[in-house]
């Protein structure tokens, strides 16, 4: 399966989701609140909470439609139901090493789910697309902002069938 568009492991949509709902059923309800007392409370001019929530409802609907159309335009992809597992996919585990035998490993998952920090590089990224088919022994080179690196695969791994999302 090619990781076309904008392509999300299962969890990553669940985790759109999630935060929408958080934002949407949780969040904007307490700050309407909060600016209708304000507002009740006379001058809104010089009235903080009334200003401050306004200001905080504006971001909460900026974020949600933000993610409305995030979620619109994803594209779910099992990373456990990718056919050909021997090369790096979207949704692949990858073990790389540098000339200087470092090791790192990286998850492939979509832009919307990438936290570099946890390993869990976004799909777009220079080094998820130098990897992109790839197979164990071949070697890859990545042009970064400090130079060139070149790295060779060690292994290739994706969560087994019916694993359910992080």
């Amino acid at each position: 399966m090619k990781a076309e568009g904008n392509p999300i492991t299962p969890a990553g949509i669940a985790a759109l989701r999630a935060r929408y709902d958080h934002l949407l059923g949780t969040e904007r309800p307490q700050i309407v609140e909060i600016v209708s007392w304000a507002a009740g409370n006379g001058d809104r001019s010089e009235n903080g909470d009334y200003l401050y929530g306004r200001k905080r409802m504006r971001e909460i609907d900026r974020e949600l439609t933000w993610l409305a159309k995030r979620m619109k335009a994803a594209r779910v992809i099992d990373p456990a139901g990718q056919e050909d597992q021997t090369r790096v996919l979207f949704g692949a585990t990858v073990e790389i090493a540098d000339d200087d035998d470092n090791r790192r490993t990286l998850t492939l998952v979509g832009d919307d789910e990438q936290d570099a920090t946890h390993g869990m590089i976004g799909w777009g990224a220079p080094i998820a697309r130098a990897l992109r088919g790839s197979r164990v022994g071949d070697l890859r080179r990545v042009q970064l902002p400090g130079g060139t690196k070149e790295w060779e695969v060690i292994a290739i791994a994706y969560p087994p069938a019916g694993t359910p999302p992080r």
